[in-house]
Parts: C-alpha cells; sequence; structure tokens
C-alpha cells in the first residue's frame, strides 16, 4: 500500500507515519500546494496512493480545498468512485460545519478528529477496505 500524509505538524506527521509504515509506504508533505503536487505525481505515475491522511488546517491551501481539487482531478480522469483515493480528514476541527464540507462537499472517505489514535486510524482503515 502506499499512503500521504499532508499535515503541517512534525509531531502529526510523526505519529501517523509510526502507524502506517507498518502497512506500507509513507510520503508526506507539510501543505496544501505540496499534498495536490504529491497527489498528480503519483498518478501520472500509474501508482496513486491508495489513501490520503488530509490535515484541514494547513498553510497555502486547507484541506478542503486540497480534497475538492483531488476529486476535481480524479472526475477529469474519469475514475470510478470505487478506484478514487480514499482521504481520511484528519484535524482538531469537530465542528458540524466542517463534518458536512467534508463529506458532503469534498466526498472524504473517513473524518478523523485529533488527536489521532492508532485504534480510530486502523478502525477506519478496515471500513474503507485498506486492511
Amino acid at each position: 500500500m502506499k499512503f500521504l500524509i499532508a499535515e503541517d505538524d512534525p509531531s502529526g506527521i510523526l505519529l501517523l507515519k509510526m502507524i502506517l509504515t507498518e502497512y506500507g509506504d509513507v510520503d508526506d508533505v507539510a501543505d496544501g500546494r505540496a499534498a495536490i503536487e504529491a497527489f498528480e505525481r503519483a498518478s501520472a505515475k500509474g501508482a496513486p496512493y491508495d489513501a490520503i491522511f488530509l490535515d484541514i488546517m494547513m498553510p497555502d491551501l486547507n484541506g478542503h480545498e486540497v480534497l475538492r481539487t483531488i476529486r476535481e482531478r480524479e472526475r477529469r480522469m474519469r475514475l470510478p468512485q470505487i478506484r478514487q483515493t480514499k482521504v481520511i480528514m484528519t484535524t482538531a476541527l469537530d465542528s458540524a460545519d466542517n463534518v458536512n464540507q467534508a463529506f458532503y462537499e469534498g466526498r472524504a472517505s473517513a473524518y478523523l478528529v485529533k488527536p489521532i489514535l492508532r485504534t480510530a486510524v486502523l478502525q477506519e482503515m478496515k471500513k474503507l477496505g485498506l486492511l
């Protein structure tokens, strides 16, 4: 499996890397533009990410903007929903507006509220068929 962590907090990156490296290769970026670039590079190589762990509050572009861009690019590639990258939003923002925006506007696959717990990550990965 191949994962991308888009997170501007080094401790958040470290925590997710510790969880995910057991299950596959992990790349990380610290801002929204870099997340889109990494997504595009992986897709162009024919080796897309199986899952992207995407923080909402990041510099440059926030997670909602990144998710919209990713979904738009997937639409242009004519990827059926079953083949689209699983995007798991990771955030300290536990408001109904953010949850609605992530799921209904951005079509996020899952939403995890910080602090991120290993059990929650693994549970969501199982639900998404990643484990």
